[in-house]
């Protein structure tokens, strides 16, 4: 294999532009198996392919998505089985829309209890603060 990157075959930095991805972070990706390694010139680059790409703006989208590593890894697992089912990835998607329901009312929650106690602040120049006395109590 030439030392030249061809249309098809991208250098790590060529991979993190097109996806906006950190160099770090692909590493870390490759590191984890997330992504598999890719093969290597003869002068030991690595150059990745359409499939890496597309993998990797998989696993970010996920991520975008608020899915964690783990969960991302186990879509990834059925994926790379070729066992993935509509009802498996629907019922791991339920499961990961509940914990950000949850999310969203603990939010909502804190969002009520802060503007609460920022509406009995006077913001005057005076030593008591109800939201200092809120948070030691």
């Amino acid at each position: 294999m030439a030392d030249h990157v061809s249309g098809k075959q991208l250098q790590r930095a060529e991979l993190a532009r097109r996806t906006g991805c950190n160099l770090e972070t692909i590493r870390y990706y490759e590191k984890t198996g997330m992504i598999p390694d890719p093969p290597r010139t003869a002068s030991g680059y690595r150059v990745y392919d359409e499939a890496h790409v597309a993998r990797l703006q998989f696993i970010l989208r996920a991520r975008e998505l608020g899915f964690s590593i783990d969960e991302i890894r186990g879509l990834l697992d059925l994926v790379d089985g070729g066992t993935q089912t509509c009802a498996e990835v629907k019922e791991r998607t339920e499961r990961h829309l509940a914990d950000i329901r949850d999310k969203i009312a603990d939010l909502k929650r804190i969002e009520q209890v802060l503007a609460a106690t920022a509406a009995q602040c006077s913001g005057e120049d005076v030593p008591e603060c109800p939201v200092l006395e809120a948070l030691a109590s």
